[in-house]
């Protein structure tokens, strides 16, 4: 039987067509991103979102509203934070990004990334796994945790046929929620 006072965390479970990633999280080398994602994951923003973009060997994306849409064009041009931590109009939820946060957690496969423009700070909701190692990508984005069951599921992701735009040729919905594991 489980004690009461054994220490929780919150792990992520990215749910798609082709089975569960699990995802623990990097809560003390990037609070504000993990702190987004889980605020996203509770109140069901991901869910009905795609992978809008795979590229093999490098890493699949998704985390955009828009891909909720059947209208492509679209696709990994929207997102924001999930709460006004301190970047774009705090009256405007749609104009909230994260503050970067970055670390020295490397770029390997199956690390949870941010999404982000050209500006530092202007990550929303777009996150990336990567699908094999990416040291280019070390101190430029931003690495809020990492996938620790299911690694089969991004080989599969990545390798689906896709469009000139990295775009996968049929959807790939996932849907996110939390569940508290052992530490």
């Amino acid at each position: 039987m489980e004690s009461c006072d054994t220490p929780k965390k919150d792990v992520a479970v990215i749910s798609t067509k082709f089975g569960d990633m699990v995802v623990e999280f990097f809560d003390e080398s990037a609070p504000k991103h993990a702190e987004s994602f889980k605020m996203h994951a509770r109140n069901g923003y991901y869910n009905g979102t795609t992978f809008h973009r795979v590229i093999p060997g490098f890493v699949i994306q998704g985390g955009d509203p828009n891909s909720k849409s059947e209208d492509r064009s679209r696709h990994g041009m929207g997102g924001h934070a999930a709460k006004y931590f301190g970047f774009g109009n705090e009256k405007d939820s749609s104009t909230w990004m994260l503050p970067a946060e970055f670390n020295s957690i490397k770029h390997k496969k199956g690390i949870l990334s941010m999404a982000r423009a050209q500006n530092p700070n202007s990550a929303g909701s777009q996150f990336f796994v990567c699908a094999n190692d990416a040291p280019n990508l070390d101190n430029s984005y931003t690495v809020f945790g990492q996938v620790v069951e299911g690694q089969s599921i991004i080989d599969q992701i990545v390798n689906v046929p896709r469009d000139r735009r990295d775009n996968p040729n049929d959807r790939i919905e996932m849907t996110v929620h939390l569940e508290q594991r052992e530490k």
